[in-house]
């Protein structure tokens, strides 16, 4: 194997840094457009959004499977574009369709990538057993995968993408297609992959509760470009402590306009059909409800709840993620 240049600008850069990444299909697709963030040390970093919003074309970029328009891409210092054999061999990545071979058994699927991935025999001896071990697949390891389940299977994806130790771990949509006892069983197990194994993790999904359990901090992706960046926590925070959700039917425009004239911020303020779902950012319930009775304004039905990242997703797209997904 041929020796690898050593990173520009490693451990002072983040592992990931994204600028102006942009990706033209033919025929003028745009499915990512311009995007920049950095992914420290470390860190769990999510892009959500739904199918089509451009979170695969951007894993395909950065793991040198798409070639990007323009702009740059640098895992641990390796640019995606200048030096993909070099970000490869820091990085792997587990994609949303299965790639280990069914008629083999768990263990000859570890071993075989350890030897693509130019492991030594001794290290991969060693690995295997212990990747197996703490994705929950000891007692499958030399079983034939083709009898896997299918969380089984992607736990052995994920010990796959593992068996080089890299530095980036690409997870894309990891979860998809599995049963909801599945899935969670799957996110507690990524999930204590951070207390047992030093790398960066990039994680695309369109589940919010995948993205806050997860998640140190969440790009939310909308129509190829990033609409909020943060932590989960402070992109919650920008609705306030409370929500006001009233079903006001075609009268949603009144609504607001009476909640506006009686001093109710509605700057966040966002309807989806009949529901408009108002952050209070500390004003008394009743009184953005008496502002309503005053204008006469019908609704059937108010509710008030914390805020849900749900909420900021619909804030800032107009679309229910769900439904777009």
């Amino acid at each position: 194997m041929e020796p690898v240049s050593e990173p520009s600008a490693w451990p002072d850069a983040p592992v990931v840094d994204v600028r102006g990444l942009r990706k033209v299909y033919p025929g003028g697709v745009e499915a990512v457009k311009g995007i920049n963030f950095t992914v420290g040390p470390g860190e769990v970093f999510g892009l959500l959004g739904p199918n089509g919003a451009g979170k695969s074309t951007t894993i395909g970029m950065l793991t040198t499977t798409v070639a990007p328009t323009s702009g740059t891409a640098l895992l641990a210092g390796f640019d995606v574009r200048t030096a993909p054999r070099e970000a490869r061999q820091v990085s792997s990545v587990v994609f949303q369709e299965a790639v280990v071979d069914a008629t083999l058994t768990g263990r000859s699927n570890l071993s075989l990538h350890a030897r693509l991935w130019g492991v030594e025999p001794a290290a991969a001896a060693e690995r295997v057993p212990e990747l197996a071990a703490t994705l929950g697949i000891a007692d499958l390891i030399d079983r034939p995968v083709g009898g896997y389940s299918g969380g089984e299977r992607r736990r052995l994806e994920i010990a796959r993408a593992l068996v080089s130790r890299p530095r980036v771990l690409f997870l894309d949509e990891p979860t998809v297609g599995l049963d909801p006892r599945i899935r969670r069983e799957l996110l507690d197990v990524i999930a204590g992959l951070r207390a047992r194994v030093d790398m960066t993790v990039l994680l695309t999904t369109h589940y919010l509760d995948e993205a806050l359990a997860l998640c140190d901090r969440i790009a939310i992706v909308h129509a190829g470009a990033i609409v909020a960046l943060d932590r989960p926590a402070a992109l919650l925070s920008g609705l306030g402590d409370e929500v006001l959700e009233l079903r006001v039917g075609a009268d949603a425009p009144a609504a607001l306009a009476a909640l506006r004239a009686d001093g109710v911020p509605t700057a966040d303020a966002f309807a989806i059909g009949t529901t408009l779902t108002v952050p209070l950012h500390g004003r008394p319930v009743a009184a953005a409800i008496a502002a309503l009775e005053r204008a006469a304004v019908r609704s059937t039905g108010v509710t008030t709840r914390p805020p849900t990242l749900d909420d900021v997703y619909l804030r800032l797209t107009g679309a229910p993620l769900a439904d777009a997904a």
